[in-house]
């Protein structure tokens, strides 16, 4: 909630979002409706979102609910921020 009000504050110079699991055991339906709503807001401001270091519990429940199609993945923040820089170059 916090990020998704400072996205909204940032109008035009929001920034591109990196969203770090490795700590997260579990996710509910509460927790991936905040992430689709991130993901509305970071792609409203043109922006781009990268979720990282998703452990196996949590990866079954994106796949469970077809989430997996929804959000770019990488391993880990340094990949996430590569691919970032990677596609901006491009």
């Amino acid at each position: 909630e916090a990020l998704a009000s400072r996205l909204e504050e940032a109008k035009d110079s929001a920034p591109d979002v990196i969203v770090n699991l490795k700590a997260v055991t579990r996710l509910n339906s509460s927790n991936l409706a905040q992430l689709l709503r991130l993901r509305k807001l970071v792609l409203s401001r043109r922006r781009r979102l990268r979720i990282c270091s998703v452990g196996d519990i949590v990866w079954s429940v994106f796949l469970m609910t077809g989430l997996e199609k929804m959000f770019e993945f990488t391993d880990d923040v340094s990949t996430s921020l590569a691919s970032l820089q990677i596609e901006e170059c491009s």
